[in-house]
C-alpha cells in the first residue's frame, strides 16, 4: 500500500460568483426549471444559493430538511449495456405506479430523502424520479457521472474514447444546466469501478470526478469495493488537490480489512456500507462498532443498495424493498449499545454533511 499525506485546511477560500435568483419554480407540477448559467467550464465557483445545500430533484433543500436518509438506492435498474440502451423501452406510468409504494412504505417508516445512485446507461431517468418524490414526499436526488464497473459493460464507445476533461465538462454541464432537456439537476456524481486496480479507462473516470468536484462541488460516490481501488481513487483525488473528503468509498464492505476503512476515514473519505438486508445485520453493527470504537462513526454511510424495477421483466421483476434498516437494523443496533444519538449521526448527520454542495480542496 502507498503512503499518503494530506494537507488539510481549516477554512476553504472560494471567490463566490454573485448569482441571485438561481431556481424557478415551474407551474402545472412539471419539473423545476432552473436559470441558465455560462458555459460551464472547471474553474467556476459554487454559487452562493446553493452552496451547502442538498441539491434534489425538485431543487435545492437545506440541510436540516434532508432528515433521515438512504443514501444508496435504485427505483430502476437496466441492465441491457450501452450498446442496447433504449429509455423508451420502459413506460414511466407503470414504473411510478409499481414503485410508488415501495417508496410509501418506506417514507411511512420515518425516511426523508433517498439516493438513487443509477447513472446514465444504467436507467437513470430524472423525471421518473421527479414524479415519484411528487407522488410520495420524499427528496430525491440524481447523480450526473458514468459507471466503469463491469468490465465497461455501460460506457458507450464516445465516453471510452473521450478524454477526461471533456467526460468532466459534460458532468458540469448537467450540473449547470440540467439533465438533458429536464431541467432536473444532478445532486452528486456516480462513478464505478472494478474491484482491482484502476484501468487506463477507470484512472479517467476518477479524473474526471476530481475535475467535476473542483468545478462544482458535489461529492464522488464511487462503486468500488475493495481497498485497492479506493486509495488509488485517493491519489487520483490527491493530485488534483481534492480533499479525499470529497470521495464516499461505496461498497466498502466489500474490504475485508477493517484496518483498512479505519485507514481511509482518518484521512476524511466517507465510509459507505451497502447492501443491508434482513440477514446480514451483524455483519453491518460488527462494522459501525469497529468505527465506534475508533471514534470514526462520522464518516459512516449505510443502506440498502435495494430496489429495484428491471426493464423488459413482468411487473419490473422482484423487487426488494427498502425497510430492513428500519426493521431489524436499527433494533438490532439500540440492542448492540447505540444511541439514538449514533443512529442519528449515522443516517441523518453523516448523509447531509457528504451530499451537501462544498468544494473540499486539499
Amino acid at each position: 500500500m502507498w503512503k499518503f499525506h494530506y494537507e488539510f485546511k481549516h477554512s476553504l477560500r472560494e471567490d463566490i460568483m454573485d448569482r441571485r435568483n438561481f431556481f424557478k419554480t415551474s407551474l402545472c407540477g412539471l419539473p423545476l426549471l432552473y436559470t441558465r448559467f455560462p458555459e460551464a467550464n472547471t474553474k467556476t465557483e459554487v454559487y452562493p444559493e446553493i452552496k451547502g445545500k442538498i441539491i434534489t430533484v425538485k431543487g435545492a433543500i437545506s440541510k436540516a430538511k434532508m432528515g433521515f436518509t438512504l443514501s444508496h438506492e435504485h427505483v430502476l435498474v437496466d441492465f441491457t449495456g450501452a450498446g442496447q440502451y433504449d429509455p423508451s423501452k420502459w413506460n414511466k406510468k407503470e414504473v411510478e405506479n409499481i414503485m410508488q409504494p415501495y417508496l410509501e412504505e418506506v417514507r411511512g417508516l420515518g425516511c426523508d430523502t433517498m439516493i438513487d445512485c443509477t447513472p446514465e446507461f444504467l436507467g437513470r431517468d430524472p423525471a421518473l424520479l421527479y414524479a415519484l418524490s411528487v407522488r410520495t414526499g420524499l427528496n430525491i436526488l440524481v447523480p450526473t457521472g458514468y459507471y466503469g464497473a463491469m468490465n465497461n459493460k455501460f460506457l458507450p464507445d464516445n465516453v471510452i474514447s473521450e478524454n477526461a476533461a471533456n467526460l468532466a465538462s459534460q458532468w458540469i454541464s448537467e450540473f449547470h444546466n440540467g439533465i438533458g432537456n429536464t431541467g432536473i439537476k444532478p445532486g452528486f456524481i456516480k462513478i464505478g469501478v472494478d474491484n482491482q486496480s484502476l484501468s487506463d479507462i477507470h484512472l479517467k473516470l476518477v479524473e474526471s470526478a476530481a475535475i467535476t468536484h473542483a468545478a462544482t462541488g458535489m461529492v464522488i460516490a464511487s462503486h468500488t469495493g475493495g481497498s485497492v481501488p479506493a486509495f488509488e481513487q485517493l491519489r487520483i483525488l490527491n493530485k488534483h488537490k481534492v480533499a479525499p473528503s470529497a470521495l464516499i468509498w461505496v461498497h466498502s464492505q466489500d474490504e475485508k480489512d477493517d484496518s483498512m476503512r479505519e485507514r481511509a476515514a482518518r484521512l476524511g473519505t466517507w465510509i459507505s456500507l451497502d447492501g443491508v438486508n434482513e440477514e446480514n445485520t451483524g455483519d453491518y453493527i460488527n462494522r459501525l462498532e469497529f468505527l465506534r470504537q475508533r471514534s470514526l462513526l462520522h464518516k459512516a454511510i449505510v443502506s440498502h443498495d435495494a430496489g429495484w424495477y428491471t426493464p423488459g421483466k413482468p411487473g419490473g421483476g422482484e423487487i426488494r424493498g427498502y425497510t430492513a434498516i428500519f426493521r431489524v437494523l436499527i433494533p438490532a443496533l439500540r440492542n448492540a449499545g447505540f444511541s439514538e444519538s449514533d443512529i442519528r449521526q449515522i443516517f441523518v448527520k453523516n448523509p447531509s454533511e457528504a451530499f451537501a454542495i462544498r468544494k473540499r480542496m486539499s
